[in-house]
């Protein structure tokens, strides 16, 4: 794997972290916990595309 296909792959995960969010955000019942997870992910996959980038 290239490091350009690594942080298209990342960016993809990062993507589809935020739509989890918006989606478990929007639901009347949801686990503070797990929307705190998956901003967690989010941020940790956001700083390797960085770290990556640089």
């Amino acid at each position: 794997m290239t490091m350009g296909s690594h942080i298209s792959e990342l960016k993809k995960k990062h993507d589809q972290l935020s739509s989890q969010v918006e989606k478990i955000q929007n639901q009347p019942s949801t686990d503070p916990l797990t929307v705190v997870s998956l901003k967690k992910q989010k941020l940790k996959i956001k700083e390797e595309i960085e770290r990556l980038s640089s």
